[in-house]
């Protein structure tokens, strides 16, 4: 089922949304939701991201957490996020950062398996097809999935809150290898907390794939629950690219 949602989230990708200029600034605002008004709706240039195989959507909706605005994503046994496609380049804005929060863990969280599939946060960035930057082997094996399922991004990094996999994990999808998890947060130490995460995505993706990233072509949230049948509450920060330090 994940595989299909893979395939969908890529396509859609692929199709809609707004382009992200970097204009020669320090920062890319990719999510600001602090500017929102709660219960206003999406914002500009985000969109659902619904599944045909899963009949029920994650929930999203800005709501006043403390003194800021922020998305809010409720999973019951379901699954749906939400996307926005850019065009940015990871070696001029290496540094991704954002805030989130969990109420509670998914009991059954797997990242090595499939039926484990299922995370209360994560952050899901990828990558369009560049000739020039792709070993021989894996663009024999994007273009055969190409052919298959049409226009689709090289490869994907998840940034996830797992529940035993150690923080600092890097791994496989449980679908496929051309999206990549890496577990930022697990257990419950920080449940129930603001975190504030800035990672490298330029180094990630160098680590994880072993060749240079080619431009980012979309970045999404997630919380689902659908392979657990859990629930999952889950609060989403301003997300920004930036520059090196």
């Amino acid at each position: 089922m994940k595989q299909r949602q893979v395939v969908c989230f890529v396509l859609w990708l692929a199709t809609y949304g707004a382009i992200a200029e970097a204009a020669g600034e320090p920062t890319i605002e990719v999510a600001r939701f602090s500017a929102q008004q709660p219960g206003s709706g999406l914002p500009e240039g985000w969109k659902p991201l619904t599944f045909k195989k899963v009949p029920k959507p994650t929930t999203y909706e800005l709501v006043r957490d403390g003194e800021r605005v922020v998305m809010k994503a409720v999973s019951e046994a379901s699954a749906s996020g939400l996307i926005k496609e850019v065009k940015i380049d990871p070696k001029e804005f290496p540094i991704v950062q954002w805030s989130w929060k969990v109420e509670n863990l998914i009991q059954k969280s797997n990242v090595t398996q499939k039926e484990g599939d299922d995370y209360p946060a994560r952050l899901y960035i990828t990558f369009e097809y560049d000739p020039e930057k792709v070993s021989v082997g894996k663009k024999l094996k994007f273009l055969a999935g190409r052919a298959l399922f049409g226009d689709i991004p090289i490869a994907a990094i998840n940034y996830i809150w797992e529940t035993k996999i150690p923080a600092g994990t890097v791994i496989d999808n449980a679908y496929t290898d051309f999206v990549k998890m890496i577990v930022v947060q697990s257990g419950p130490r920080n449940v129930g907390q603001w975190i504030e995460e800035s990672r490298n995505l330029y180094e990630d993706y160098k680590n994880a794939f072993g060749e240079e990233p080619p431009m980012i072509n979309g970045v999404a949230i997630m919380t689902d629950t659908d392979n657990t049948g859990e629930r999952a509450t889950a609060y989403y920060g301003d997300l920004v690219f930036t520059r090196r330090p």
